[in-house]
């Protein structure tokens, strides 16, 4: 009988595609759309808050749900037992950006007999996210096309990171992962910007992602800003940013002066843990030394802006 998968955690989607296994996903989290034939997997959760909102309003209503204890997504139990998983895919790192483990638990309570077996990730570093290709892999009962894949990864970082290496000077860059109030992401990214040939600023490798002052930005006065705010593509961070830039302490910093400054999908590449932080990778590489690199993703995964 064919394994019956329901994934939670849209790298965890991408990772279950890139393993061969996307026909035997029996339910999917609402924000798990890629690659595109997982569109037609019902969904399995809902989200409590408005994403049509601002930064500023997102913000506000993810704390004013995490404060009174509520989870910014719901499980549809009933749809989730109709679908009769063996395996749930999950993750118990970020409150806002995914349904938790705990979450899972709830819908979970009440069922009687046997359950599927849940498997829940934390991803901090390249390596853990390379590592969790493993890890669902063996769930899956696929170790080896996981360690594969994890294998395929890492050798790509390290053919870009040599070539990265020999950038000179190395631009400091800081890569805002929230625009209101301001977060510089952390986790993976700073490994990302490293390897592409840069220096992260106000970020150090495996370090959650925090939240920061326009103050402390134009303090460390980096060579150039990234926005790859959390769930947003392209175009929405392209508009959202015009405000960042606009702000009168931001407007002075010498990274916008010099029209140093960068957009990305965030939502589909640099915040996901999953196979393409590897394209990510890709698109760094190719705004900082666009000489060496040319992967042709300008216009669709990035674009370069100005500080007017």
């Amino acid at each position: 009988m064919a394994l019956r998968i329901v994934s939670l955690l849209p790298s965890a989607t991408e990772v279950v595609a890139a393993l061969g296994m996307s026909g035997n996903l029996v339910g999917r989290s609402h924000e798990c759309d890629y690659p595109a034939q997982v569109a037609e997997v019902p969904v399995m959760t809902r989200a409590r808050i408005n994403p049509a909102k601002p930064s500023r309003g997102l913000h506000r209503q993810v704390s004013k749900l995490i404060t009174k204890a509520l989870s910014v997504f719901e499980v549809d139990a009933e749809a989730l037992r109709r679908a009769r998983p063996d395996v749930i895919l999950t993750q118990h790192q970020c409150e806002a950006c995914a349904v938790s483990e705990a979450d899972l638990n709830a819908a979970l309570a009440s069922w009687t007999g046997s359950k599927p077996l849940v498997v829940s990730l934390a991803t901090e570093t390249l390596d853990q996210v390379w590592e969790s290709f493993g890890t669902l892999g063996e769930a899956l009962d696929l170790g080896w096309a996981g360690r594969e894949l994890a294998e395929r990864a890492r050798e790509r970082v390290e053919i870009i990171s040599v070539r990265g290496a020999a950038l000179d000077p190395k631009p400091a860059l800081a890569c805002v992962e929230w625009i209101d109030p301001p977060m510089i992401a952390g986790n993976w990214v700073p490994e990302l910007v490293t390897a592409a040939g840069g220096l992260p600023v106000m970020a150090e490798k495996g370090q959650h992602s925090e939240f920061t002052t326009l103050a402390k930005i134009a303090k460390a006065d980096p060579d150039g800003l990234i926005f790859m705010p959390c769930g947003f593509d392209l175009a929405r961070t392209l508009e959202e940013a015009k405000a960042f830039l606009a702000r009168p302490t931001v407007a002075k910093m010498r990274a916008v002066k010099q029209g140093r400054l960068w957009a990305v999908d965030g939502n589909a590449y640099f915040n996901r843990p999953g196979p393409r932080l590897i394209t990510s990778l890709e698109i760094l590489a190719e705004i900082l030394n666009p000489g060496a690199f040319n992967f042709s993703r300008e216009g669709t995964a990035w674009a370069a802006m100005d500080g007017s």
